[in-house]
Formats: C-alpha cells, sequence, structure tokens
C-alpha cells in the first residue's frame, strides 16, 4: 500500500524546480537574447510565479516597437 504522499511530491517538485533555476542563472551569463527567451518559455511552464523569476533574471528585455 504505501507510496510517497502528496506532501513529499510538492517538496521533491519544489527541490527540482530550485535546482533547475540555479542551471538558469549559471547558463544567463553568457547566453544570447533567444536562449533567453528560451528559458523564459522553459520557466513559465515550469513553476507558476514564473513572472516574479523572470523579471528578476531580466530575461525578457527586448525592444518593442
Amino acid at each position: 500500500m504505501g507510496g510517497i504522499s502528496n506532501r513529499m511530491k510538492e517538496i521533491k517538485r519544489r527541490r527540482h524546480r530550485k535546482l533547475k533555476v540555479a542551471k538558469f542563472q549559471t547558463k544567463l551569463k553568457k547566453a544570447t537574447q533567444s536562449e533567453r527567451l528560451v528559458m523564459a518559455d522553459k520557466l513559465r511552464k515550469m513553476t507558476t510565479g514564473c513572472e516574479v523569476l523572470i523579471n528578476a533574471m531580466g530575461l525578457e528585455e527586448r525592444k518593442r516597437g
């Protein structure tokens, strides 16, 4: 019967997201503009609070017009 509880699943997901965000931050230093857009898309799919992270990392700084 057992198995992993819902709380432990969520903790595991949070830890994994934290590692992925840290990896994105290290890659961000050498990323081109197109790579930054791809990172922003991946962050949007990964977490609900993505806009805060995207603004903090400066991923979507492009000229519009």
